[in-house]
């Protein structure tokens, strides 16, 4: 079991890593989406994300930025967060153009450290 799960998210880097390289292409980018613009939005848990990038590799919308973390979201978190994310360069992933996500989910899917949701919009 313990092997599937590591060829699966060996898989899911690799194809995240050609998508930034430019070497893979998606003919229908929108066509797997399911919603129109704005009904879910991508909900990023800074405490999670270590600013990879493949959020931002894959997602169709270019709702993602990554980008250094901001001085009041450094300050909520924990002790141990704030030293994962110095490890990690702070960086983190913001999504300014929420509102055009079209929850397909591939960020989702892409995302290494799980550090992504899809939310229904308030």
């Amino acid at each position: 079991m313990k092997t599937r799960w590591r060829v699966a998210i060996l898989l899911r880097r690799s194809i995240a890593r050609q998508a930034k390289q430019g070497d893979v292409t998606v003919e229908n980018p929108t066509g797997a989406c399911k919603q129109d613009p704005g009904v879910i939005v991508p909900v990023v848990d800074l405490q999670r994300c270590e600013g990879k990038g493949d959020c931002l590799a894959v997602c169709p919308e270019n709702v993602f930025e990554i980008r250094r973390i901001d001085e009041s979201d450094y300050r909520d978190l924990g002790f141990m967060h704030r030293m994962k994310l110095r490890v990690h360069g702070m960086q983190v992933a913001y999504t300014p153009n929420a509102m055009a996500c079209r929850s397909c989910g591939l960020c989702v899917t892409a995302c290494p450290e799980r550090a992504i949701k899809l939310a229904r919009h308030a």
